[in-house]
């Protein structure tokens, strides 16, 4: 998959202290998620649904 013209979006629940900070870019049927201070390291690479239900998890745990 190539993502060297990939939009990235850092989440809307990063620092800008530099902190930890998630970035996402969207592919047709997938999200793609990255660690900002290291863009060129390690990326996941999830279908939509799936992002989706990791969404949902964490919104309830942080219940």
């Amino acid at each position: 998959m190539g993502l060297s013209n990939a939009l990235w979006r850092k989440s809307s629940r990063s620092t800008n202290n530099g902190g930890a900070c998630v970035e996402l870019a969207s592919a047709p049927d997938t999200v793609v998620v990255r660690d900002s201070e290291h863009p060129e390291g390690a990326k996941l690479v999830v279908t939509r649904r799936a992002f989706a239900v990791l969404l949902a998890g964490l919104k309830e745990y942080g219940r």
